[in-house]
């Protein structure tokens, strides 16, 4: 490698995994350095105003508003997640017997493309969604009413120790993250379709020896993922009412009481970050890679596998770096935050970042592999059946192949990734303030984090208009 102090930190900018950018040679002539430098300087004044404003905690920064009762029955979602279940298998049959081709495949679009881009999305940016179509959820309710069990309620076989908190699921996210960079076809059908199926397995003998509720809480990855994302939702159940708030106004309530979750947080970015780097012409050329002759995934898997556990490792690594600094730049004689306090405060912080990315990443593949799902849902049997109104329509991909649709595409993608990394910093912020009461300390505490999520501003839009392979 040339740099690889550079590959190393450029590694470390949160880009969403799973999807492959188009219309490069557009996005390559447009002027992205002023857009840049205009958004880096947005979030920079953004962390010099909260810190002149006066210092208020996130429940009155954000603030949210009651909506009242929910109407549905609690057995609705029960019901919503049985169907779910029923599809998911309907999903798996599809992946061993459907059609080979990814984009006509049930399984490859509705997991990769469905739930893994749109789902999260959704999750995010308006409800919390994974709590009706959870494959799992109607599980829990048999255990808890007592079902199959005389004289009470249902006790699992093992008990899942609380002291384990979320690093199985912490394990599983970054086998995940393997299968899907390192894979030499994730979107091959039969291939998704077995592992969909151990993991469907493993899911279901976890719940019946440890119960549902625990293992869908500490183990059950992507139930713990939607459950953090959800948090940065404007609506919010609490109990049987609803809540709307400004994004992120539930953080102010945390990200979770398990242990493990910071370290989730952070893995769930590195991931991503390291994805985003794996496509770009940077990093194939600092790994010996001719971009433009590209060996393909089968010869790259040491690689993929080494830089994602570089990536991980390097931003667990820097992020205590900077809580520790923070820590030490506002620690008085009367005063002073642990590190692990610091860092299990501030990672929740940046689940803005990783959503953003998620979304301005995906965007490009999701308009298109996004018609392909409608047509597959048209006729999912394949009967000629019109359930959308869709017969005969036929993916366009024109967006990509005029200049004026590429800028409106990119500048919408770096405003989302601009305005998550100001939410970021608000949300750091607010951290600070309940942590520290007076200014002082809390420019102090933060300015760390300040300076690496300008950093953090400037690397991910340029990695945004840098050109990738595939």
């Amino acid at each position: 490698m040339k740099s690889p102090i550079l590959a190393v930190f450029v590694a470390l900018i949160p880009l969403p995994a799973f999807a492959h950018a188009t219309g490069q040679g557009f996005v390559a002539l447009l002027p992205t350095g002023p857009y840049m430098a205009f958004g880096v300087l947005i979030v920079a004044l953004s962390m010099i105003l909260l810190w002149l404003l006066p210092q208020r905690p996130l429940s009155r920064m954000l603030p949210g508003v009651d909506l009242g009762a929910i109407a549905a029955p609690p057995w609705l979602r029960r019901t919503t997640s049985l169907i779910s279940f029923i599809v998911l298998l309907w999903m798996l049959y599809q992946g061993f017997h459907g059609p080979s081709d990814p984009v006509e495949n049930a399984l490859v679009m509705g997991f990769w493309v469905v739930f893994w881009m749109a789902a999260v999305m959704v999750q995010g940016l308006v409800f919390d969604l994974w709590g009706w179509v959870s494959p799992w959820h109607w599980l829990d309710a048999p255990a808890r009413s007592g079902a199959g069990r005389k004289g009470g309620r249902f006790k699992p076989l093992f008990h899942l120790p609380t002291v384990f908190g979320v690093w199985p699921a912490v394990l599983l996210l970054v086998g995940f993250a393997g299968f899907t960079l390192a894979d030499p076809a994730p979107d091959d059908a039969a291939r998704l379709a077995r592992a969909g199926l151990i993991y469907l397995v493993i899911t279901l003998v976890g719940c019946g020896v440890f119960g549902p509720r625990a293992w869908l809480r500490q183990v059950e990855v992507f139930s713990v993922l939607m459950r953090l994302i959800t948090r940065l939702a404007p609506v919010a159940r609490r109990g049987r009412r609803l809540r709307l708030g400004w994004h992120g106004h539930q953080l102010h309530q945390g990200a979770g009481c398990y242990r493990g979750t910071a370290v989730l947080i952070l893995v769930l970015l590195a991931v991503g970050s390291f994805d985003g780097l794996n496509e770009t012409f940077f990093w194939l050329d600092h790994i010996g890679v001719n971009p433009l002759d590209h060996p393909g995934r089968t010869e790259l898997v040491i690689p993929v596998l080494t830089g994602l556990g570089a990536s991980v490792l390097g931003l667990i690594a820097v992020f205590m770096l900077i809580s520790i600094a923070g820590e030490r730049l506002a620690r008085d004689d009367l005063y002073g935050v642990s590190p692990s306090r610091m860092i299990t405060t501030l990672a929740p912080t940046v689940l803005p970042i990783a959503l953003a990315y998620h979304g301005a990443h995906y965007l490009p593949s999701l308009l298109v592999d996004g018609q392909y799902a409608l047509i597959i849902a048209n006729d999912p049997l394949r009967n000629g059946a019109d359930l959308l109104g869709l017969k005969g329509y036929y993916v366009t991909t024109g967006f990509f192949n005029n200049r004026d649709s590429m800028q409106m595409i990119w500048l919408t993608q770096a405003g989302v990734i601009v305005l998550g990394h100001v939410l970021a910093v608000i949300l750091a912020h607010a951290s600070m303030v309940t942590l520290y009461q007076d200014r002082r300390r809390v420019f102090l505490a933060g300015l760390p984090l300040a300076l690496f999520m300008i950093a953090y501003t400037w690397l991910g839009l340029w990695l945004l208009a840098s050109p990738k392979a595939g």
